[in-house]
C-alpha cells in the first residue's frame, strides 16, 4: 500500500493526511502513494452547505477520500470526502492499518534473512503484492493454509515468511448469516420448531455456528469459517436439516439470506 507506485485510480478509496485547510477546500497528502498531494474542494467536503470548513476537516486529520479525478501530467488528484460513508471509512482504515502491520512484518522477515527490505521486495514481496493485492492478504493466506501457499511459491524465504506470519497474524475467518422462518400451527408447535433448530445445529457438527431467535417466527443463523465456500456449505447443511425436520413434523420453513 505505502509502496504503491504511480497514481490512484478513479473511484479508489485512499487514506489521506490533511496538510492545509482553506475556505475553498483542503490540501492533503495520500499516505499510500508516496505522500502525493491531493485536493478536496469545499463542495466535496460534506453534503449540504459548508459554512465553516474546519467543522468538518482540520490539519493533521486522517481521512478517507474517494478519487474523483487524476491528471498525472500535472500531478493533480481531485478527491471527495463526502462520497465515503462510515462503513467504507472503517473498512479502508482497517485495511490501511493491516497493511502498515504487514510492512513491519516484512521488515522482520528481511532482518531474519539478513537482507534489506528492498531486496526482500525484489525477491518475493512484489510477487506477493501482484498475487494478493495486499501484503496482509499474503500473510493471512499463509496462516490459513500453509500447504496451499507453499504449493504456489518457492524459495529460501518461505520458511521465514511462514514463521513470522504464524507469530503475528491471527487466522482469518469469514462470517455469513441468514434468517430461518419457522412456522408450526400444531399445539406443540414451539417444541417442534426447537427440535428442528436443534437438528440444524447438529448438522453443523463442530463448525462455528449458532442460531438465535430474532422474534418468532424468525431465527438468525450465524456461521463463521475460514473461507466463504466452507461457510456456505455449513449454512446449507444447517438450513436443510432444520427445514426438513420441521416440514416432516407438519410445519413450514424457509431460509432467507441477509448478507454474505
Amino acid at each position: 500500500m505505502s509502496r504503491a507506485k504511480g497514481f490512484p485510480e478513479y473511484g479508489e478509496l485512499v487514506v489521506c493526511t490533511v496538510t492545509n485547510v482553506k475556505n475553498f477546500g483542503a490540501f492533503v497528502t495520500l499516505d499510500e502513494y508516496g505522500d502525493k498531494e491531493g485536493f478536496v474542494h469545499v463542495r466535496d467536503v460534506a453534503t449540504g452547505w459548508v459554512k465553516y470548513i474546519r467543522d468538518f476537516i482540520r490539519e493533521g486529520q486522517k481521512i478517507v477520500c474517494k478519487v474523483l479525478g487524476v491528471d498525472a501530467s500535472k500531478g493533480h488528484i481531485d478527491l471527495s470526502l463526502k462520497s465515503v460513508n462510515e462503513h467504507q471509512k472503517r473498512e479502508k482504515i482497517q485495511q490501511w492499518k493491516n497493511e502498515k502491520k504487514a510492512e513491519k512484518l516484512m521488515e522482520i522477515v528481511a532482518e531474519r534473512m539478513g537482507i534489506d527490505l528492498d531486496a526482500a521486495y525484489d525477491m518475493f514481496g512484489d510477487n506477493l503484492l501482484e498475487e494478493y493485492e495486499t501484503l496482509y492478504g499474503a500473510f493471512e493466506s499463509v496462516v490459513a493454509d500453509p500447504e496451499d501457499f507453499t504449493s504456489e511459491f518457492k524459495g529460501d524465504w518461505i520458511k521465514t515468511f511462514i514463521e513470522v506470519a504464524a507469530e503475528n497474524v491471527t487466522p482469518p475467518f469469514v462470517q455469513i448469516d441468514g434468517i430461518l422462518e419457522m412456522n408450526s400451527y400444531a399445539p406443540d408447535g414451539i417444541e417442534r420448531i426447537k427440535k428442528a433448530l436443534l437438528a440444524g445445529i447438529e448438522a453443523a457438527g463442530e463448525s462455528d455456528a449458532e442460531i438465535t431467535c430474532v422474534g418468532s417466527p424468525k431465527y438468525r443463523v450465524l456461521v463463521k469459517a475460514s473461507e466463504y465456500k466452507e461457510a456456505e456449505e455449513i449454512m446449507k447443511d444447517i438450513a436443510s436439516a432444520a427445514i426438513e425436520a420441521l416440514v416432516a413434523a407438519g410445519g413450514v420453513a424457509s431460509l432467507k439470506r441477509e448478507s454474505k
